[in-house]
């Protein structure tokens, strides 16, 4: 089938660029993403990943993650579950 149908959309771009690195790093072009996002909401019949509201912990995962200096770090797999 023809490919004659066009969808703009308008995103951040620092997002936009993000994205697109990570797409060109597992061989996609935005269109192809987006095509492919398309099928798997076809397929599935909706978003084809979990859509929720992150609950407190995760919040401070995510808060811990953007500030790096905050992390503990490990020099071994060891280390850590010792602290387990």
């Amino acid at each position: 089938m023809a490919k004659t149908e066009t969808i703009r959309a308008r995103v951040e771009p620092d997002l936009k660029m993000q994205a697109e690195r990570v797409l060109r790093e597992l061989g996609l072009s935005a269109t192809e993403a987006i095509t492919l996002f398309y099928r798997q909401v076809v397929l599935r019949q909706g978003v084809p990943f979990e859509v929720s509201i992150p609950n407190a912990e995760t919040v401070e995962a995510l808060r811990q993650a953007r500030e790096p200096d905050e992390l503990t770090e490990y020099s071994s797999l060891d280390e850590l579950k010792a602290t387990l």
